[in-house]
């Protein structure tokens, strides 16, 4: 198939908007958001994203925010519907990537349920990408041959985490929407046996202007000493120790 042919009149695309910077973007997501009719998209879609819609689409907010008043997924999976019943050509577009803590599973299967056609243009996902651009690789053949990815929202007494069980399979752990929760997750894993000395990363703002990057331990997270603001991927592991700043080198070293 073609990702960026031309939407269909009543077809709704679900496309990944990747960590922020529109440099990020595939080549069929920057072509269909500047050939729809609307454009339905999530709070962590950056504006200098959004600046790349066609002049004749409409933008449609659609955001869930963790402790902020959001939109109801069955109201955003309805008002996908309505719109591609409309005869719309719609793109859902959604930060990093609409499969991973994207709910785009929910959305797909409720167009599909619905009858109307949909395609899927995957997006760099921020746990991946974010990271890399903080100079942390998420995967060091010296360090790691397996991580896991995880949602902050998963520390309560309800967790389907088996957090003894994790701590032992992941040398690095990656969480999304964890900024908030970061004093809990640091204790949960030391809990787990997690030595508080573990590195630990965190990236706010990853390929924005506003980027910010702390490193610090286990016990800096706990004590509250890693405080950034949302949204942020945190990586906990050995890799952290290993960053290399290579913004800072960016044009050092250059022959002349």
């Amino acid at each position: 198939m073609t990702f960026s042919a031309p939407l269909q009149a009543g077809e709704v695309a679900l496309v990944g908007a990747g960590p922020g910077s529109p440099e990020l973007l595939t080549l069929a997501a920057a072509r269909l958001l500047t050939d729809c009719d609307v454009i339905v998209h999530d709070a962590l879609v950056s504006p200098e994203v959004l600046a790349m819609a066609g002049s004749g689409a409409r933008l449609v907010f659609a955001g869930k925010r963790g402790g902020r008043p959001s939109v109801d997924q069955q109201d955003i999976s309805d008002t996908l519907i309505r719109l591609a019943r409309q005869g719309l050509r719609v793109v859902r577009l959604k930060g990093g990537d609409p499969f991973v803590f994207g709910r785009g599973g929910e959305e797909m299967r409720a167009l599909a349920a619905a009858g109307i056609r949909c395609r899927v243009v995957p997006g760099i996902t921020a746990g991946v990408a974010a990271p890399a651009v903080a100079g942390i690789p998420v995967t060091d053949r010296s360090v790691n041959s397996s991580l896991a990815f995880l949602t902050g929202h998963e520390i309560g007494e309800d967790s389907r985490i088996d957090w003894p069980a994790l701590v032992a399979a992941f040398p690095v752990l990656v969480f999304y929407m964890g900024v908030q929760s970061l004093p809990a997750i640091a204790e949960r894993l030391m809990a787990a046996g997690l030595s508080g000395d573990m590195p630990v990363g965190v990236i706010s703002s990853a390929t924005l202007p506003d980027e910010k990057v702390v490193t610090g331990s286990l016990h800096d997270a706990q004590a509250g000493r890693l405080a950034v603001s949302a949204p942020a991927i945190i990586v906990i592991g050995e890799v952290v120790a290993s960053r290399v700043d290579w913004q800072s080198m960016v044009g050092v070293g250059t022959p002349e």
